[in-house]
């Protein structure tokens, strides 16, 4: 195995202490007779176990070892991956190399592990290549990397030639692109002394447009926009603002859903993070892929200045903000910042001769959003609307007269009609009955 990984040309730089690296290395210890029985064992027990904890965080199965290697192919950003993202499969004597690797890695799928197994008593590389996983809730993993990691797996064992294997590692980089960022749909920022990174967020919300009753033309507006975005047309940063709890969130998180497979992904920021904001743009505006980074529930007092820094990113400095680049920013409030009566009255303001200007500077940050959809708060009709829908939809049986009656008291008592409160007023209707109450 050693003699396998040695020959990796783009894909060696697996980093030192990887499973593949760490196996080969024992691997070599082993052919030499350099190392302690026991101790060989216990190193290559070490690296199965992390291999195994590997696959119960993707949710791995069948051929663990097969998983494994398809999964470092699928997130080992190298030259050839990432151009082979951004343009597809292009003639060039990169290929040659990419080849070369893709060779090493075809043998290393089918690797006999029988001889190192028979030396040392063990059967863990048997056992790896025929897992039987335990059943997870899709909370526990994110279901979506395992499924797209498991079918290229299987198709790469199948492959005949390495030719083959070629041609499908790059159809997948084209399609999914490479990295954590081609496999997952949205992210947080992380900050640090290392610098600013992207942490998978694993268990989004999978809410779609459809699921959200009424509001029709705001998630029109918002698919108008994201689709033109999509699409390499002119598209604006988007605010949507207007009373707690109408779905404002709700719509931005369900267009990861509707559009992750055009190869739009979503980065959620919050306000302490802007100054990161310039670092993640650095991140992604190379890659095949659109973003839109999410700011939810953006609102500024009268004493916080990051809208100054918010609005350089959006529209000012030397640098533009990318093409592949979009914010998205959710606030009840439709300035974005907190005004007072103080705030009009200049003649209370002796220290700031030009007062006006100051205001003005304030509420034009809403201004850098092209796209501004307001969502107020349905009134009785609607509301009513809201419930009979999400009662058929979640099976609640109850007579129209008393499911009506029953969501007017619940709303008195939970601050009033909203999708929001008709969606808690739902799920308690759900639940009693599942338990055999009555409400």
């Amino acid at each position: 195995m050693d003699q396998l990984v040695s020959r990796l040309l783009l894909y060696g730089d697996l980093g030192e202490d990887s499973i593949l690296r760490r196996l080969a290395e024992l691997f070599q210890e082993w052919q030499g007779h350099s190392t302690p029985r026991q101790t060989l064992v216990r190193g290559l027990y070490h690296q199965v176990k992390r291999l195994l904890d590997l696959a119960t965080d993707y949710g791995f199965d069948g051929n663990l070892w097969q998983n494994y290697l398809t999964f470092l192919l699928m997130t080992n950003e190298n030259s050839f991956s990432l151009i082979t993202e951004r343009v597809g499969q292009l003639e060039g004597t990169v290929n040659h190399f990419a080849k070369s690797d893709f060779g090493v890695f075809r043998a290393l799928f089918h690797y006999d592990f029988g001889p190192i197994e028979a030396d040392l008593g063990i059967d863990c590389f048997t056992t790896l290549c025929h897992y039987t996983a335990i059943y997870k809730h899709e909370r526990r993993y994110n279901k979506a990397v395992s499924e797209k990691v498991r079918a290229l797996s299987h198709a790469l064992a199948a492959a005949q030639d390495d030719e083959t294997f070629f041609h499908l590692v790059t159809d997948h980089y084209r399609r999914y692109g490479v990295g954590m960022i081609g496999l997952n749909k949205a992210f947080r920022v992380k900050s640090g002394p290392e610098g600013v990174s992207l942490l998978p967020i694993y268990n989004t919300d999978k809410v779609m447009l459809a699921d959200l009753v009424g509001y029709e033309s705001q998630k029109q507006q918002l698919r108008e926009n994201t689709e033109a975005f999509l699409a390499g047309r002119t598209a604006n940063n988007a605010l949507l603002y207007g009373d707690a709890g109408t779905g404002k969130s709700s719509s931005v998180k369900a267009l990861i859903n509707e559009y992750y497979d055009q190869g739009l992904r979503m980065i959620e920021i919050y306000k302490h993070q802007f100054q990161d904001l310039s670092a993640v743009i650095a991140l992604v505006k190379n890659r095949n892929y659109r973003f839109i980074v999410f700011i939810d529930d953006l609102s500024f007092e009268e004493n916080e200045v990051e809208y100054k820094f918010l609005k350089a990113v959006i529209e000012g400095g030397v640098e533009t903000k990318p093409d592949n680049i979009l914010l998205y920013a959710t606030s009840n409030r439709r300035n974005l910042i907190r005004e007072t009566w103080k705030d009009r009255a200049d003649m209370e303001h002796e220290n700031d001769v030009h007062h006006s200007d100051t205001l003005e500077e304030k509420l034009s940050l809403s201004a850098r959003f092209g796209v501004r959809i307001n969502y107020s708060i349905p009134n009785r009709t609607q509301f009513q609307e809201i419930v009979l829908t999400l009662a058929k939809r979640q099976g609640v049986a109850l007579p129209e007269e008393t499911l009506l009656q029953e969501a007017t008291r619940w709303e008195m008592r939970h601050g009033g009609v909203s999708g929001r409160t008709a969606q808690q007023f739902i799920n308690y209707l759900a639940g009693t009955q599942t338990a055999g109450e009555t409400p």
